[in-house]
């Protein structure tokens, strides 16, 4: 039997951060060091690396509830302030499919349309569609924005 202890996790995470950081300080070092490098310029590249070995490590965020952004304008906060095209995409087709299975439509229907698409696309111009646009942030945080808002 060996008198060498089993490694736990938390040591052998440590290692693998250690052997991570020091891999980063490494790359950085070899993209910043070139021939002609003056004292000056060596020493800021040694500052950045000890400020990058003493830096604090963020594994894991503390929890976050999703809380919803409002504007008191009615602005959009989050994204474009234009429907993006998949936004754009995702109306009409649902849309279209509403209008297919029967729904009535918002707007007065043009001679010699054929599709309902082409009725979806016409409600969409007129921003006449009752649909809401949730935005999300990557944190969770997310933004209800009516059809109506965008420009």
């Amino acid at each position: 039997m060996s008198n060498i202890p089993e490694p736990t996790i938390s040591s052998v995470e440590d290692l693998e951060r250690d052997q991570a950081l020091g891999k980063a300080v490494d790359l950085f070092r070899k993209m910043m060091e070139k021939d002609d490098l003056t004292d000056e310029q060596r020493e800021e590249i040694e500052e950045r690396v000890r400020a990058m070995e003493t830096r604090e490590v963020v594994e894991r965020s503390e929890k976050h509830d999703p809380v919803e952004i409002v504007s008191e304008d009615g602005s959009v906060l989050i994204g474009p302030p234009t429907l993006t095209r998949f936004e754009k995409a995702r109306i009409m087709g649902a849309r279209a499919l509403q209008l297919s299975m029967g729904a009535p439509p918002f707007v007065e229907i043009p001679a010699g349309t054929k599709t309902s698409l082409v009725i979806a696309m016409e409600e969409l111009e007129r921003r006449v569609i009752p649909i809401v646009i949730r935005r999300a942030l990557p944190n969770g945080d997310f933004q209800n924005i009516p059809i109506s808002h965008f420009a």
